[in-house]
């Protein structure tokens, strides 16, 4: 029998669906300067410190990997062993694992990859900071639209550099209605708005 047709191996086939179909949303996310990832980073809500669930949280990296990542990461861990674990049972007894039981053993190892691949991601993926405080710290800072074109209702990346020098990439607006900053313009952070920034024009342009 087909490992990848059967139905005991559907559960795994799924995840690689929602691989590819997170991968084609992020990319066209990119074509027109709106990151999922980003978006579903700024819907989580904040966990308060010293709680089994933030406890949890934090081991899975959550709020130093973004979460789209995360979910990849979890799929794709989840359908490897789901897939090898199939493939062992065939050959060892002529048949598959019932696809729930397979379904159910293949999570702890697609959270041990989240685990596991997500502390190496954390050290090398941008991302934002995420407590308020270190949102707040970038307010004032000069940055450069470095994808896409940024206009009131049309977020576009901007690369900013914090007070020790560390780069960040945020979605920002113009903080003017009729402005539009175009890819390469330099813009200086003045406000934070939900889950995007607003900017002007740096009118100090020599201190990026």
């Amino acid at each position: 029998m087909n490992l990848f047709i059967s139905p005991e191996t559907l559960p795994f086939g799924v995840a690689v669906a929602l691989i590819v179909a997170i991968a084609l949303l992020e990319g066209l996310g990119m074509l027109i300067a709106l990151s999922p990832s980003n978006l579903i980073d700024s819907w989580l809500p904040e966990h308060a410190a010293e709680t089994g669930l933030d406890r949890v949280l934090g081991w899975l990296h959550l709020g130093r990997v973004p979460a789209l990542v995360l979910l990849l990461l979890f799929l794709l861990g989840y359908a490897l062993f789901g897939y090898a674990l199939q493939k062992v049972a065939f050959n060892l007894f002529g048949s598959f694992v019932p696809a729930w039981v397979a379904g159910l053993l293949a999570v702890p190892p697609g959270l041990a990859t989240v685990r596991g691949i997500g502390s190496l991601v954390a050290h090398i993926v941008p991302r934002d900071e995420s407590s308020a405080v270190s949102e707040q710290s970038l307010v004032g800072r000069a940055g450069i639209v470095s994808a896409g074109a940024a206009r009131r209702g049309l977020a576009a990346q901007a690369r900013v550099r914090d007070a020790h020098g560390r780069t960040h990439y945020l979605m920002v607006e113009p903080d003017l209605d009729d402005e539009v900053f175009e890819e390469g313009a330099q813009i200086l952070i003045v406000r934070k708005a939900g889950a995007f920034y607003r900017c002007i024009a740096n009118p100090h342009p020599h201190l990026i």
